[in-house]
């Protein structure tokens, strides 16, 4: 697989204090990674370190095969968490000052900037301030300035912050747009729902280091517990089912509707198992749910910084 960025063994310290221990991270090209961890966990150096804001102690990072150098800058695209705009200065001017910074020229710029004004029906905004502008539609100036130019890589912290639920989505859909089209994106964000939905790899740093990476779903698999939601109907007495049903399975939870002879149940099953309980409940019951429950990325998240936290 190829990899847009590559980082093997990056450290980095200021004074006694270790922001990042030995991290190595491969990035796939063409794919949207979730870099995740809890505050303070090192993401904002390693991200600081890719766009030369700073530089590692020791170790490396690779960007498309070559040592990342200054000459990479343009072929990167970042959108901090602490937005940097110029509160008095219109709207227009700003992201055309901006764009040339990315080595647009004037012309270009514009016609880039019409294409991204009109495509967010934002075009009546040109000659406003900043600082007249919601954090919300401030956002979405940094959004357009930060992928203007194009970037091979695209860097996106917290990029949801400050929007309502429509304007969120809107920004969503035109992140995986980007993706489509064949940019590269580290996505840092704190909102599992956003990984859930945008990521297909994911790194968790925690405390200056690495503890956990891969492709979700891979990564996903890797923590199912054996839990199962199940749903019943049948004619007998449903407690006494029930009762029967937990002298032989790990039943974790459950819930009965007498009236409707139904049970809901949650029931935690080895492998060897799963074929004996459903034989079991096919003999008296009609089934209308058998689902293995998949961790989600929030659960994983809590459940390995915990770990981590507790020395298992």
């Amino acid at each position: 697989m190829d990899h847009i960025l590559v980082a093997e063994n990056v450290t980095k310290s200021y004074g006694n204090y270790t922001a990042l221990s030995n991290i190595s991270l491969q990035i796939p090209k063409n794919c949207i990674y979730g870099l995740l961890g809890p505050n303070g966990a090192g993401k904002t150096s390693f991200i600081r370190i890719i766009n030369q804001i700073t530089h590692q102690d020791s170790g490396e990072i690779f960007l498309n095969g070559e040592p990342l150098a200054p000459k990479h800058i343009a072929s990167i695209g970042y959108l901090p968490e602490e937005r940097g705009l110029y509160k008095s200065m219109k709207v227009g001017e700003q992201a055309l000052y901006l764009a040339q910074l990315k080595g647009l020229s004037k012309s270009e710029a514009k016609t880039r900037l019409k294409y991204w004004f009109d495509r967010l029906d934002i075009g009546d905004w040109w000659d406003k301030k900043i600082q007249e502008l919601s954090k919300g539609m401030a956002q979405k100036i940094q959004f357009i300035v930060t992928v203007l130019h194009e970037p091979k890589l695209l860097i996106f912290d917290e990029p949801f912050s400050g929007f309502d639920p429509i304007n969120a989505n809107i920004i969503k859909d035109e992140i995986l747009q980007l993706k489509e089209n064949g940019t590269s994106i580290i996505f840092s964000t704190h909102r599992m729902e956003s990984v859930e939905e945008l990521c297909e790899h994911i790194a968790l740093i925690h405390k200056s280091e690495k503890i956990l990476d891969g492709k979700l779903s891979d990564i996903k698999k890797a923590y199912k517990n054996n839990i199962f939601n199940v749903g019943v109907q049948l004619e007998s007495d449903v407690v006494i089912f029930l009762q029967k049903l937990k002298e032989k399975f790990n039943i974790l939870s459950s819930d009965i509707d007498e009236v409707e002879q139904q049970v809901n149940f949650k029931v935690q099953l080895p492998s060897s198992q799963t074929g004996e309980i459903l034989t079991e409940l096919s003999k008296t019951t009609n089934i209308n749910r058998f689902e293995e429950t998949i961790p989600s990325a929030n659960d994983i998240f809590i459940q390995t910084v915990n770990s981590k936290d507790n020395g298992k």
